[in-house]
């Protein structure tokens, strides 16, 4: 038999007994595959971080670069990267100074006055009853279902905080295990940071070296189409969850809404998420405000509309740039599966995968159709006369 085709049974029957192993075993592989991510989190928290900032990073160095004397510049990337950090430490601290006071009061106001709200959901549902004659809903007493919801709810808070109390060492090594895993990521993030233009030449050479000179050269565009795309998704989300929260803010101060700081958190967090973020925010202010004033629920929500138009169509294009050119239909696919996959992480990470395969299957699809096309034949001379 001949080696080459003794040598291609031999990596299929091998293929197929693992393929077969690992669906037999599905579940210890996931365990196995589980523990391995596991070990490997540090590494992958400190590549996230890295790459969050490699940006800023590359700003502060280019900057650092032009004003270091010549015999400095090889400081400029470890004082870009200590920067870019300071930069986001000081951001996070004023955030804090000025939001969480705020929230916490509008948390507590909310608290206080939950009984008053729950009469005024109550006398809503009551009022929808009678103009619509739904009898077998008249008797239906909404507001002592919600104390008493509540109750149970700070009930099993105070049961859950007495029962977790002999636990206590338990909760301290969770915590100690989270704190160690911090600092361990940051100080990966910092090394990935400060090293990142040796770490990829390192990369890029390990590549060449070990593949084949077009799997090398396929292998380095996937990897930099793909972080040029997380890069461009990233910066366009944390963007334009900042705008909107900020100008959600100010609109709602302006029109004098209830609960600006909480129901602008809210709608800046969930403008992380593509698609369905605006629409959960949304859902969330409306449930919030309609216990107080319905009236005030529909005109936040044409105001919220509003400004998800004004953002979206004028702000959003002009300060992040073009979109990833992912049509509509694929976002939305990406969304739905990402979220059923990998819940509300893959809902994140869904949209800039999908536009790389996009991008991937377009760019192969224009050379599959331009190869298959016949070259058309050469114009031949016109006879002499």
């Amino acid at each position: 038999m001949d080696k080459k085709l003794f040598r291609s049974l031999l990596l299929l029957i091998t293929y197929a007994i693992v393929l077969v192993a690992v669906i037999v075993k599905l579940d210890e592989v996931g365990r196995w595959l589980g523990g391995v991510l596991g070990a490997f989190q540090p590494l992958l928290i400190g590549a996230v971080i890295a790459f969050i900032l490699h940006r800023p990073c590359n700003f502060f160095a280019r900057l650092y670069q032009q004003a270091l004397p010549e015999k400095g510049r090889g400081a400029a990337r470890p004082l870009a990267a200590a920067t870019a950090y300071l930069l986001v430490a000081a951001l996070i601290t004023a955030l804090v100074a000025l939001v969480v006071p705020e929230l916490t009061h509008s948390i507590e106001l909310f608290i206080s006055n939950l009984s008053t709200y729950a009469a005024n959901f109550q006398e809503l549902f009551d009022w929808v009853v009678a103009r619509l004659d739904l009898e077998q809903l008249a008797d239906l007493d909404l507001s002592s279902g919600i104390s008493e919801s509540l109750q149970k709810l700070l009930n099993g808070a105070l049961d859950a905080l007495t029962n977790t109390l002999p636990h206590l060492i338990g909760m301290t090594s969770v915590l100690v295990s989270a704190v160690v895993t911090g600092v361990i990521s940051l100080v990966f993030s910092i090394y990935m940071l400060s090293g990142a233009p040796r770490l990829t030449a390192q990369c890029r050479r390990l590549v060449q070296a070990y593949l084949p000179q077009k799997a090398a050269d396929t292998v380095l565009f996937v990897t930099r189409l793909t972080s040029d795309t997380f890069t461009k998704y990233v910066n366009g989300q944390m963007v334009e969850a900042c705008i909107l929260g900020g100008l959600c803010f100010a609109g709602m101060c302006v029109f004098r809404f209830d609960y600006a700081p909480l129901i602008s958190v809210a709608v800046g967090v969930f403008a992380l998420i593509p698609i369905a973020g605006a629409y959960l925010g949304a859902v969330l202010a409306v449930l919030l405000l309609v216990m107080i004033d319905p009236l005030e629920a529909v005109w936040f929500l044409v105001f919220l509309v509003a400004l998800q138009q004004l953002e979206g169509n004028l702000i959003y294009p002009r300060v992040v740039g073009t979109s990833m050119g992912l049509p509509g239909i694929w976002v939305l696919a990406a969304v739905t599966v990402g979220g059923s996959l990998m819940g509300l992480v893959g809902m994140v990470v869904s949209v800039p995968l999908a536009a790389v395969a996009y991008t991937l299957l377009k760019g192969d699809l224009r050379a599959r159709l331009a190869a298959s096309r016949p070259e058309p034949p050469a114009e031949e001379d016109p006879p002499q006369l």
